[in-house]
């Protein structure tokens, strides 16, 4: 089995990401079956409960208030209209479902009290419950993972040398202390980036080295490839080329061997055979539906042909019992972690 490593330098990233293409996909494929059932991907689906409006710039986002974008300004969604969603999902087949508010951060309010009867509701499905909703607090993560969260995303979204020329309304250390606040209370972290933003390939590097380095992987890893929209800062990006994305995907899951390696946004733009790459290097999740958030995805019929055409078979929800079981405050912190490796060095 594969030994799983939280001491990764970027030398030694950077070797497995420019390993020659057909070797480098083997060496995934290999490590990849050790650790998973390599035909086994789950389904999950990503529901925006409150669409547009958010004070921050990033870059890519159309649902920035600032950028003029097609997106339109709406309010919280009902807490029965989300669990409808969530319902229709189950039946589609999605075993996770995701949940996304264009927050800047979490306030303790009447919004989220509504968001914690959605997390509660989804939970009783048996479905796993993601929320993405920008920063927030401890206490704020003990109150969901009360209310049944399974797991909280919150994307480092590029290398900490490259964020500043993507987002200046926050810092990446306050990304650092919400995925600590994540850890701290128990619930599974989702955290990825983007590729495709003007970014080096040493800036993908650092990306994936920060999330190497955590005192824990996070249990899943997002792989995104920007989907330019127009009013935006990146509205003239090029396609981000399938084998950028191959080479993510797998130096991801050579480097965190048991985390589940998603294959996130820039599906749409990708052929049959391109995404079959991207499960062989050892992506073994995708989102179904015809949106993420704001932007398009292929539609479900598409999704089942593909799952019928490689074999593959949608994982269940809480695999082997996998429900997040870490005391409280038992996990050190990225940046005590991070100070650790430097003692030793």
């Amino acid at each position: 089995m594969t030994e799983v490593r939280n001491n990764w330098t970027r030398e030694e990233i950077r070797a497995i990401y420019d390993m020659p293409f057909l070797e480098l996909i083997y060496k995934a494929a290999t490590v990849h079956r050790e650790n998973n059932d390599p035909q086994e991907v789950q389904v999950c689906t990503l529901l925006s409960v409150k669409t547009g409006g958010c004070p921050e710039d990033c870059a890519y986002c159309p649902q920035a208030a600032r950028y003029h974008t097609d997106v339109k300004v709406q309010k919280l969604m009902e807490v029965d209209e989300v669990l409808d969603a969530a319902r229709a999902a189950k039946d589609a087949g999605s075993t996770r479902f995701c949940m996304g508010a264009a927050w800047r951060e979490v306030r303790d309010n009447r919004d989220f009290d509504k968001v914690l009867e959605m997390v509660k509701g989804v939970n009783s499905m048996d479905m796993e419950v993601c929320c993405t909703l920008g920063m927030l607090s401890e206490e704020q993560a003990l109150k969901l993972r009360d209310a049944g969260l399974y797991a909280y995303n919150h994307n480092l979204d590029t290398s900490e040398e490259h964020y500043d020329e993507i987002i200046s309304t926050r810092t990446y250390d306050d990304r650092l202390d919400t995925i600590d606040n994540v850890r701290k209370s128990g619930i599974s972290v989702c955290s990825g980036g983007i590729i495709g933003l003007g970014e080096t390939v040493e800036d993908r590097i650092g990306m994936i080295h920060t999330l190497a380095v955590m005192p824990k992987h996070p249990e899943s890893v997002p792989v995104n490839a920007l989907v330019p929209v127009e009013g935006t800062p990146l509205e003239s990006q090029p396609k981000v080329p399938v084998w950028d994305m191959v080479r993510m995907i797998a130096t991801a899951r050579i480097v965190m061997p048991k985390t589940q390696v998603r294959l996130s946004a820039g599906r749409v733009r990708m052929s049959m055979e391109e995404q079959a790459l991207c499960f062989m290097a050892g992506a073994n999740s995708i989102f179904a539906g015809d949106k993420l958030l704001t932007t398009p995805n292929p539609e479900e019929d598409q999704d089942k042909v593909l799952f019928q055409t490689l074999n593959l078979k949608p994982r269940k929800a809480f695999k082997n019992g996998d429900k997040p079981s870490v005391e409280v405050n038992q996990i050190p912190s990225v940046a005590d972690h991070n100070n650790a490796l430097l003692d030793e060095k």
